[in-house]
């Protein structure tokens, strides 16, 4: 067990409530923000126009009714992102006017079926709405009450860079405007990438986050031949470079509590110790209640869309000291973490 760097691990609602409604989208915060969250999380590509809007990737096939709009058609492309083929619709072919003309769709229907009566219903969002979003209710909720963050991520920076849609750029405009890119504004900006995280610390006082998949490597390391992958960033040395220039790292959940190829939980790795060494807080990715997302001793069922003992889950990653999760289902993570105070303060009172 990992002592963790604060007193109350953060929630953040990872694209609102996506267990329970359409994620990116309106009711989607707002119930993160109900539930208990502390920060909503957006995650942001831009339009051809340059502006931020609220999308899991550029490519909007899967989450929007793009391909049933026929005035769109002829846009439908296949592109590199990353280096990976994909073919589809991509933000950065349309206007900000063009894409709020759609409506979006449940990412994972196979496993989130309670969502399709809400497809059709939501635009997608700017960055600025989420933002309102969260200053509406922090003003609804009062100044007694601890006021809801906004957790940016930067989604594909190097691809938008070459596009002449640099995210950074776009990215403090917006917090500039806003009054937000100060020390004390609840915001914090997280990347796959590096190179960005990197140019953005001279640029904003605002905490950065390394995010660090469980595979692969950061695509701008990639583009400049550079052989480190995320496993290697994992390694102390690497941590205190990231250090230089970040205050956190978020990293896949199994690069900190392992799983083997049939997904058994395996021990805790040394990464909080060494991350929490080198002054840097961690913030695990993603909390899912599903069966299909869980270990095979917290599964329920066979059925991978049921709900598994996701409480179990993050009990033990509360247990590993690590200082905040990205849930899926806000209120399960907030309830996990009041259990998980409330059993440390009773040890605490009992060894005293």
């Amino acid at each position: 067990m990992t002592a963790s760097l604060v007193d109350e691990p953060v929630v953040i609602a990872h694209r609102g409530v996506p267990g329970s409604r359409l994620e990116h989208t309106r009711p989607s915060y707002l119930l993160g923000i109900e539930q208990g969250a502390d920060y909503i999380e957006p995650d942001v590509v831009a339009t051809q126009d340059g502006v931020l809007v609220v999308r899991h990737e550029n490519e909007i096939g899967g989450t929007t009714d793009v391909a049933e709009r026929p005035e769109f058609a002829h846009l439908r492309t296949t592109k590199f992102i990353d280096g990976v083929p994909l073919t589809g619709w991509f933000t950065e072919d349309f206007t900000l006017e063009e894409i709020k003309t759609l409506r979006t769709r449940e990412r994972l229907p196979q496993l989130r079926p309670q969502n399709l009566p809400l497809n059709g219903r939501e635009q997608i969002l700017t960055l600025d709405e989420v933002i309102d979003i969260a200053e509406t209710e922090n003003a609804r909720r009062g100044p007694d009450a601890e006021p809801v963050g906004v957790y940016v991520e930067t989604k594909h920076p190097t691809y938008f860079s070459r596009l002449g849609l640099d995210l950074n750029d776009r990215l403090m405009e917006v917090l500039e405007r806003r009054g937000l890119n100060r020390p004390d504004a609840k915001v914090v900006i997280q990347s796959m990438e590096t190179a960005n995280l990197k140019a953005l610390a001279d640029r904003t006082p605002l905490p950065l986050v390394q995010l660090m998949e469980r595979k692969g490597g950061p695509y701008d390391l990639v583009a400049a031949f550079d052989p480190r992958d995320y496993a290697a960033l994992t390694a102390p040395q690497e941590l205190a470079k990231i250090a230089e220039y970040a205050q956190g790292i978020g990293p896949n959940k199994s690069l900190v509590i392992a799983r083997d190829r049939h997904q058994n939980l395996l021990g805790e790795t040394d990464l909080v110790r060494d991350a929490h060494a080198a002054g840097l807080f961690v913030h695990i990715w993603t909390m899912r209640n599903e069966n299909n997302f869980l270990p095979v001793q917290w599964r329920t069922s066979e059925n991978v869309a049921d709900p598994g003992d996701a409480t179990a889950e993050l009990l033990a990653f509360y247990a590993a000291g690590v200082d905040g999760v990205f849930s899926d289902f806000t209120r399960t993570a907030v309830a996990a973490r009041s259990a998980h105070l409330s059993a440390r303060a009773a040890a605490g009172t009992a060894g005293s």
